[in-house]
């Protein structure tokens, strides 16, 4: 279970994540118009049957309360050559997701369900969650950090975009607090 606060309250919100489908194109390219998801994903859609389909990634659909509000995907950080997380131990994994509902940004919702995914991660195993947002994106950064991810190099420019590497491995202490 994720908790967040509404208006000093804490809250107990379970998140689900069901297997993102072709149906859900066009949810997911709506999403991405959004400006504070176009401004990090910019204007390619990145999505299409192959990325559903590619055995590399798990990509999903996040709900809050019976609500479709956000995507997240993870996968393995092996499965590109010369990935810039391939250094990782076997097993590792990477996540990005992004809030598509602007109503919902702001809430600690982001850090709550990255949290759940993550914690569902390493009991399938991971060693290590990494992700890789842009430098710039400030939210997103205090995100992963108060779900106990640490920076873990400098700033770089990779195929994917320019990135400041985050990790967080199975066991930290950050990760298990219910409340941030």
């Amino acid at each position: 279970m994720a908790f967040f606060f509404v208006l000093g309250l804490a809250v107990v919100m379970a998140y689900s994540f069901r297997p993102a489908t072709l149906d859900d194109l066009p949810l997911l390219r709506e999403w991405l118009r959004i400006p504070d998801v176009a401004a990090w994903w910019g204007a390619d859609d990145p999505f299409d049957a192959a990325d559903l389909t590619d055995a590399r990634l798990a990509v999903w659909i996040v709900s809050a309360g019976g609500t479709d509000f956000a995507y997240m995907q993870d996968y393995d950080v092996h499965g590109w050559p010369d990935h810039h997380f391939g250094h990782l131990p076997a097993g590792s994994r990477g996540i990005d997701q992004f809030i598509g509902v602007p109503g919902m940004l702001g809430q600690g919702h982001g850090t709550a369900f990255i949290r759940q995914r993550v914690l569902a991660l390493f009991a399938a195993g991971a060693p290590v969650v990494a992700t890789d947002p842009h430098p710039d994106n400030l939210r997103a950064i205090e995100a992963y950090a108060n779900v106990g991810f640490r920076v873990a190099g400098q700033p770089q420019d990779t195929r994917w975009g320019h990135i400041l590497p985050m990790a967080l491995r199975a066991g930290q202490p950050r990760l298990t607090d219910a409340v941030t």
